[in-house]
């Protein structure tokens, strides 16, 4: 069950305190929100409550009346917090709990941790391995902790924690550093590294016994086994020691090891079913079409505007079949952080990876506060790897294929290198839109360069001349010799007697503005040397 009092059994001491309240009022906790007062949030039943930033008893107090009145099951704010007599008496009335994020600890982290641990099974409710229910981490890194006698973590190939025992405060600085931001160390990382720790540990069949780092005498020695199904290396068990594990704890050690293997190789299984279904659901509801109302529908977005995202990485087009897999993998990693972001900001929002592009659908009737959502994305990953986001315009139930169409068009437009940053909405590249569509539409027909721009063409290539940029420089400058002149680097006169020039090779008008405009969109739509 994954009731509040779990999440203080399993999160508790290390990262999470008690301050105010009663943790056994709430039922089954509904989802993880990020409070934003500046939002008409609709929180989920039951919801605990992220509060970044409260720090006043008072507001706090108001804040807990508020969330009572929502079914609220907890809020969060960020210890250590003087709790006050009013702060324990809202808390009562309320029925909300208030719990405190230890210092140095990251929202972040937490809010994935939470979800990771409120996650409902993937499998029936009933099914178990080893007798612990199917992919619960946390219950099973307890039972090893238990079988050996030693505080656990379970971690990924990349030192990431998925899940921790009990007794975590009996430990070292170094294991509470690691729980804290649920990765080990860069520093203590490299040094295992250095000192052959992984090499050692992915090569053995049993228990690895790793002294303490040199150089630090806090860090206690740990004991740690490498996660394998069949030849593959899922991960690894680590726990901290003060002396070799006995015989009878290395051997229970090892089949605890197997076991893991079996959950994560189930927990793996269950999440690439449910990515893919969730990927057929977003897919289908913003294509449009007879199955996008029950897509909807089963989404939880049905009848409310929304606006779709779509997301690519900047370089992944015209892939480098060598470089095939490292691009498929960067995709999914970044469908999967954009969800777990939108998730955080709209707990209504869907994001799947549906072929090469992330499409996301948010629930927000605005696109320039999509496009608020979309930028922070793009700020908080960086740009390794680099992404670009087209927002689509706001559309209405069943009008998301129109929103996911405005959507790929900026895609197209910032992949073209023809926007203005990495995140843009429609009504910002809306001429460069318009560029791309007629460019399509030249295409279909087959049309090629004719008239005056094509003389030109000709006459350059043939004479090796410098005509048609002589005419995308005036026309930039609206006629203004001195300023074309010094764009392309030559002597006004130079400049005047090229023009002149240009008007007989192509028979060009200069003083007709239907001819002007017509030789400007043309030199929009055809790129020299394409």
């Amino acid at each position: 069950m994954s009731t509040l009092a779990r999440v203080l059994d399993e999160l508790g001491t290390t990262l999470i305190d008690l301050l105010a309240g009663d943790p056994g009022r709430a039922d089954d906790v509904g989802g993880v929100v990020i409070d934003d007062p500046l939002d008409d949030q609709v929180l989920p039943g039951q919801a605990l409550v992220l509060g970044i930033g409260l720090r006043e008893p008072a507001e706090i107090s108001a804040r807990l009346a508020e969330l009572g009145t929502h079914d609220a099951a907890a809020l969060m704010v960020r210890a250590p917090l003087a709790v006050t007599d009013e702060i324990i008496a809202a808390a009562e009335h309320s029925g909300v709990a208030l719990l405190g994020l230890a210092p140095g600890a990251s929202w972040t982290q937490l809010a994935a941790l939470l979800r990771s641990l409120l996650a409902e099974d993937d499998v029936g409710p009933g099914e178990t391995l080893g007798g612990l229910p199917s992919g619960d981490l946390f219950a099973l890194a307890n039972a090893v902790a238990a079988l050996i006698g030693a505080p656990v973590t379970i971690e990924d190939r990349s030192s990431r924690v998925l899940a921790f025992s009990g007794r975590q405060e009996d430990t070292d600085p170094s294991r509470v550093e690691t729980i804290l931001g649920r990765q080990v160390p860069r520093k203590y990382s490299q040094s295992l590294e250095q000192r052959g720790v992984f090499r050692r540990l992915y090569r053995s069949g049993g228990p690895v016994y790793i002294d303490s780092m040199p150089g630090d005498e806090t860090v206690l020695p740990r004991m740690a086994i490498a996660v394998r199904a069949g030849d593959e290396i899922l991960g690894s068990i680590w726990a901290v020691v003060r002396e070799p594990l006995p015989d009878d704890r290395a051997r229970a050690f090892c089949d605890a090891a197997n076991l893991v293997a079996l959950h994560l190789m189930r927990q793996r299984a269950g999440a690439d079913v449910e990515r893919r279904l969730r990927a057929d659901l977003v897919s289908t509801a913003v294509e449009g079409g007879a199955g996008a109302a029950e897509a909807l529908r089963r989404l939880g977005l049905a009848d409310q505007a929304a606006v779709v995202l779509a997301l690519a990485l900047e370089d992944s087009h015209g892939d480098d079949p060598a470089r095939h897999a490292e691009h498929l993998a960067q995709r999914q990693q970044i469908a999967d952080a954009l969800a777990m972001h939108l998730s955080a900001v709209h707990p209504r929002a869907a994001a799947a990876l549906v072929g090469d592009v992330a499409y996301a659908i948010l629930p927000v009737s605005q696109d320039d506060a999509a496009a608020r959502t979309a930028t922070d994305f793009r700020n908080r990953i960086g740009d390794r790897p680099a992404v670009l986001i087209g927002v689509g315009p706001v559309a209405d139930g069943l009008g998301l294929a129109k929103s996911k169409a405005g959507a790929d068009l900026v895609l197209r437009v910032l992949r073209a290198g023809r926007g203005r940053g990495p995140v843009a909405r429609l009504s910002d590249v809306h001429s460069e839109g318009l560029l791309l569509e007629l460019s399509d539409r030249i295409a279909e027909r087959g049309d090629g360069l004719s008239g005056p721009l094509a003389r030109l063409v000709a006459y350059d290539r043939k004479h090796n001349a410098c005509l048609v940029q002589t005419l995308g420089a005036w026309l930039d400058a609206f006629g203004d010799v001195a300023a074309a002149s010094a764009a392309v680097f030559v002597h006004p006169s130079t400049f005047r007697y090229r023009l002149r020039r240009l008007s007989e090779v192509g028979e060009i008008d200069l003083t007709d503005p239907d001819v002007r405009f017509a030789l400007m969109l043309q030199l929009r739509l055809w790129h020299p040397g394409g």
